[in-house]
């Protein structure tokens, strides 16, 4: 890329709709495949949980699926949903979130305590309200740590799409790498990684949303801990003191 400095500002300013743009599609063709990817995994990972043979079955296509490598799937799928479609890209995104939620639903129900769900049966919950009530919301927490790991995944990914013509940022790249162009390339790295940190941090709120307990739980056991080292700090000290005068007291009748 010779002399061509690294950034041109002139160019982001002149090219803003089309930043737009791209941005707006590297958003959808990044959501769309994750919340698929979870309305999939929910009763797939509900069922493994229920009948322990299916999991095994069922993680082992997903991950045989996540294994392929996506521009070969894009490929594949090319005479199915087209050229440069949003389809092409979200398919196989959506077998790939589905591959990460669903051991993480499965983990998440399986995090719940047996006890938990006795003293529900025992308080008279119907199986629907103890997985409403009781069940998903202890889970969720694995399941948003999954779920962060598919969406950051996914934003990432739909650059790859680029190749077949529908990538949201990653027509950035090719553009940038064709046109020997650094501007480009540099402009969709940044805002990749801004899409999935701003991602990532929105479901941080939500999970805290959704479980306040866990916030509160989090925030006692921090007083508790800074408590009890306050509480340490003057023990040790009348401690040092006590063994110090212990120390001092034979050596003053020794002088007598």
């Amino acid at each position: 890329m010779g002399e061509e400095p690294l950034i041109r500002w002139e160019w982001i300013g002149n090219n803003g709709p089309l930043i737009r743009e791209l941005v707006a599609d590297n958003i959808i063709m990044a959501l769309v495949p994750v919340l698929v990817g979870l309305l999939v995994a929910l009763p797939l990972g509900l069922a493994a949980v229920r009948w322990r043979w299916l999991y095994q079955p069922t993680a082992g296509v997903v991950n045989v699926v996540y294994s392929l490598p996506s521009l070969a799937v894009f490929i594949v799928l090319l005479p199915i949903t087209g050229l440069a479609t949003r389809t092409t890209v979200m398919v196989p995104l959506a077998f790939y979130a589905l591959a990460v939620l669903l051991p993480a639903v499965v983990d998440g129900l399986d995090s719940v305590p047996e006890h938990v769900r006795q003293s529900a049966v025992a308080m008279g919950f119907t199986p629907a309200r103890r997985l409403l009530a009781v069940e998903l919301p202890i889970a969720v927490p694995v399941v948003l740590a999954g779920l962060r790991v598919a969406t950051v995944s996914s934003v990432s990914l739909v650059s790859v799409g680029a190749l077949v013509g529908r990538g949201g940022l990653g027509h950035l790249f090719t553009d940038g790498w064709q046109r020997q162009f650094p501007t480009p390339i540099v402009v969709g790295i940044v805002l990749i990684v801004l899409l999935a940190v701003i991602a990532d941090l929105l479901l941080v709120l939500i999970q805290r949303w959704l479980t306040p307990w866990s916030v509160a739980r989090t925030a006692t056991r921090r007083v508790t801990q800074g408590a009890a080292r306050a509480t340490a700090r003057p023990a040790a000290q009348s401690a040092g003191q006590l063994a110090g005068q212990s120390v001092a007291g034979p050596g003053r009748g020794d002088a007598a």
